[in-house]
């Protein structure tokens, strides 16, 4: 019987080529899109899996009370660790890391720029990070070993044995290799290192890092726990949560709680001391998107086949009459189906395969099909089942209900108990696809909005060059020789760069309440940072070498003397750090930290000693690769130990988008993808709906219609479809994305102009299809339609 259904449906695919192609293509064209999209949702949700003990291992985080809401951070007082280890017993495994920062490593004559990571002796005890030489347990025990990757090893000293071979770090030590780990960049986790050094040798090299160490109210490195067994995070919190608060007096409202690595990834935003989500909201938006996608190509299905209804009623008479049961003819058609998913399936994985080189480009991964993996081909198979069946049942359960008296009497015809629900089907269809178009629109003008914005400084020919010790000694002499290149504008330096905060502190100021904390950004800096980054000064004067003095004096942005509620800031002090500071100007705010958030109260202090970054602000020039060249001779010259390198403020800034416009570019690609698939299946509609009403053209023909009146006459059905799920659909994608848009306090307004453009243009391409069947049946002779009759 099964042999028998199989030779049935490959004989019906056969005999109704055409429309075998339509209902395969759609579904493999489904099918492959929601591949796509479920391997993406996939690797976000594979995030540090490779950690035997991903379900024990949190981050602290601490929540505090702050003038601006509740401020919730995983930045940690160094004192913690200690405490941590010693009162709570349920802790396994406790480390600490810093934020990571690059230096120069050499060997011999070769030098590289890396990014490193500092880390307490328990980092390797907690993290699985795969050791392919030496011993994890103790290959940190030496405050002058180091741990590379394996392609820092191969940089440095190729094919050969690089355990006990000695790095020289920033012109200084020299580390010992004692460990080799597999590539950390290439690895699902939030950790981007090229070695490791133990913390120690941090404290031995940073001057700040020990005076830092002994207060409880400086927040500046991060701390991992791996719980006992049996031991639930709930407990842990209880027990951990006032440990900063009873040796703090500065912090009354600190409080302590551990965050789960399964949350890292997906679950990275807090609001009010609570977590609200983050990456999971792109993910199940995705999820939604892959289903209707599959589902936009299942509708393409049914209706085809229910509206081939009268094709296939002869057949369904007469297998009625020699006695076979509706439950056989409900098998046999949902084979025809399944066998329809599984051709669909096979095509669908060609395509994938096909379009992961682009696809990983685009949403910079690299993922893969893992065919050794038995889930995949169970949840595949699975895929394929589900859709055949979902795809086949409503034409199953048709087909299957024909009467074998009107039959095979020729009184069968397709009444609105087959034509409504195909209809509704193709509404469906345009629901979805007109909501897609609406939601691509509207992202896009999110990011356009966002990026109008104005910053409060120039990106512009502003570039950005990490500093390192030598540059620091250097800065004087570098400055002069840049200045008389001619390329140079202005240069400064600062603890940050113009597109990050790195530092926040709690300031006071006469008159505010005694019993709130106001966190303000802090920017270290010198001389010529405004007129370096192009702030606008709105009053007062920056930092001068007239005035000694200003080495105890601040400029607060507009958003602190709205804060302040200063009506005259100019010669008012604050207190930063238990020291009175003057205020001798006022800038206008800059947008720093993400651009869809308010502009936090920042000062901007004179501590040339305190700095990260140069800044070179560079002469407008339309050959800008000679103007590098000459920058690059000057670091050469006074800066020889170190490679020289540098990006622009321009392309870090763009980086802020990178999320957003992954959504967008995603939400574009299959919104085109599910527009396709709904073409697809109203082009085979409309060819069969051509071909159905042939004889009524053609009499209408001869009675002296026009070929524009019989066009709108077969165009007008479609229309009408198009004009309901448009109502529908404006209204839900309305309401959806204001929904999603309110995550961004700078967000753009939705403007009504979207919801009939995009309803306008898929009218357009459904007459544009449906007019092509149309134009074809109204221009065909009516003596071939009529000749039988």
């Amino acid at each position: 019987m099964l042999r028998n259904y199989i030779k049935i449906a490959i004989r019906s695919l056969m005999k109704n080529s055409f429309y075998t192609f339509i209902n395969i293509s759609g579904l493999a064209v489904g099918i492959a899109s929601s591949l796509l999209i479920l391997l993406w949702v996939a690797d976000e949700y594979s995030f540090e899996k490779f950690n035997k003990n991903y379900d024990r291992i949190y981050k602290v985080y601490q929540s505090q009370q702050w003038v601006q809401g509740i401020g919730t951070h995983p930045s940690m007082p160094y004192k913690l660790l200690e405490t941590l280890k010693d009162k709570e017993k349920k802790i396994e495994y406790a480390a600490m890391t810093n934020y990571g920062e690059g230096n120069m490593l050499q060997v011999g004559d070769k030098r590289l720029n890396l990014l490193g990571l500092s880390v307490s002796e328990d980092f390797f005890k907690i993290f699985d990070f795969n050791m392919l030489k030496g011993d994890r347990n103790t290959a940190l025990n030496d405050p002058n070993s180091i741990v590379i990757t394996q392609s820092t090893a191969k940089s440095f000293f190729n094919d050969q044995d690089p355990i006990n071979q000695f790095i020289k770090i920033d012109n200084g030590r020299d580390l010992k290799v004692t460990g080799v780990i597999e590539d950390v960049r290439t690895k699902r986790t939030e950790f981007k290192f090229d070695y490791v050094m133990p913390y120690a040798f941090y404290e031995a090299t940073q001057p700040w890092v020990v005076p830092a160490s002994k207060s409880w109210d400086n927040n500046f490195v991060q701390i991992y726990v791996q719980l006992q067994e049996g031991a639930t995070e709930a407990e842990v919190n209880v027990n951990i949560q006032n440990i900063v608060k009873d040796n703090n007096p500065k912090a009354p409202t600190a409080k302590l709680f551990l965050h789960p690595m399964s949350k890292w990834r997906l679950y990275s935003d807090f609001k009010d001391g609570q977590n609200t989500g983050g990456m999971i909201e792109y993910v199940r938006l995705f999820t939604a998107i892959a289903i209707f996608v599959l589902v936009i190509a299942c509708i393409n299905f049914m209706n085809l086949a229910t509206a081939r209804s009268e094709n296939r009623a002869r057949e369904v008479g007469v297998r009625k009459s020699v006695g076979s049961q509706r439950k056989d003819l409900i098998f046999q058609f949902l084979g025809e189906s399944i066998v329809i998913a599984f051709l669909a399936f096979a095509v669908a994985i060609v395509l994938v395969e096909l379009a992961l080189p682009f696809y990983n480009e685009l949403v910079s991964k690299k993922i893969q099909i893992d065919y050794s993996n038995p889930w995949l081909w169970i949840s595949s198979l699975g895929l394929v089942l589900l859709t055949g069946i979902f795809a086949g049942s409503y034409p199953a359960f048709y087909l299957s209900g024909f009467q074998p008296v009107k039959v095979l009497k020729g009184k069968l015809s397709v009444s609105k108990g087959g034509s409504t629900p195909r209809q509704v089907l193709v509404v469906l269809q345009f629901v979805f696809s007109i909501s897609l178009i609406i939601g691509t629109v509207v992202i896009y003008q999110q990011i356009m909005h966002v990026k109008a914005r104005d910053m409060g400084y120039d990106r512009e020919n502003l570039m950005l060059i990490w500093t390192n010790g030598e540059l620091e000694n250097n800065f004087q002499p570098i400055r002069e020789e840049l200045l008389r290149t001619g390329a140079v504008k202005s240069v400064c330096k600062s603890n940050s760069p113009i597109t990050s905060i790195f530092s926040n502190n709690e300031v006071k100021w006469a008159g505010m309440p005694t019993d709130k904390r106001v966190s303000f950004s802090t920017i270290a800096t010198e001389y010529d940072y405004i007129k370096t980054m192009g702030i606008k000064l709105i009053e007062g004067r920056d930092f001068s070498r007239d005035f000694k003095s200003d080495s105890t004096a601040v400029i607060v942005n507009q958003a602190a003397v709205d804060l302040m509620a200063m009506k005259e800031p100019l010669g008012r002090f604050i207190e930063f750090n238990n020291q009175q500071f003057k205020i001798i100007g006022v800038v206008s705010n800059i947008v720093m930290n993400s651009p869809y958030q308010p502009v936090d109260p920042m000062i901007l202090l004179f501590a040339p000693d305190w700095s990260s970054t140069i800044s070179v602000r560079l002469e407008a020039t339309s050959d800008l690769k000679s103007s590098i060249a000459k920058i690059e001779s000057v670091f050469k010259k006074l800066n020889p130990n170190h490679p020289f390198e540098y990006r622009f403020a321009d392309s870090d800034f763009d980086k802020k988008f990178s999320t957003i416009n992954l959504i967008s570019r995603l939400a574009g690609l299959f919104a085109s993808l599910a527009i396709a698939i709904t073409c697809l299946g109203l082009f085979g509609l409309a060819a069969f709906t051509a071909e159905q009403r042939t004889k009524e053209i053609g009499i209408r023909k001869v009675l002296g219609a026009s070929v524009s009146s019989l066009v709108a006459l077969i165009s007008k059905d479609f229309s009408r479809l198009v004009a309901i799920a448009f109502v529908v659909s404006a209204p839900l994608a309305w309401w959806f994305l204001n929904n999603f848009l309110q995550r961004y306090p700078y967000r753009v307004e939705i403007g009504l102009w979207v919801l009939p453009l995009a309803g306008a243009a898929a009218l357009i391409l459904t007459l544009a299809i449906v007019s092509t069947q149309a134009l074809k049946a109204a221009t065909s002779n009516p003596s071939q339609s009529l000749r039988s009759e």
